[in-house]
């Protein structure tokens, strides 16, 4: 399995509105086992992104749908920049098929 784990930074106040975008846009991903989107409790502005997927390959693959180019084209303008950014090689958990 493949992992990301990345913190987004939406410009202030649109954190919601991005968040809704992100949601939409990543709904149907072949090979996503999970795409979790969560408020950074904290900042205000900020969100994180946790990803698994099957493997590398098919996250490569999913930045070329096109419901995630829509999502990244309309989003774009909302997004103030980013943070952290971690690959991980998720090994299992609950939720998650060996």
């Amino acid at each position: 399995m493949y992992g990301l784990i990345g913190k987004m930074r939406a410009q202030p106040g649109q954190r919601d509105a991005l968040i809704a975008i992100l949601l939409d846009g990543t709904a149907d991903m072949p090979g996503c086992l999970a795409y979790v989107i969560a408020k950074d409790a904290q900042d205000a502005d900020a969100i994180w992104i946790t990803e698994t997927w099957k493997d590398q390959p098919s996250h490569k693959a999913s930045l070329s749908l096109p419901s995630v180019q829509a999502a990244i084209a309309k989003g774009r303008p909302l997004i103030a920049g980013f943070g952290e950014r971690f690959e991980t090689e998720p090994v299992g958990g609950h939720g998650l098929a060996h």
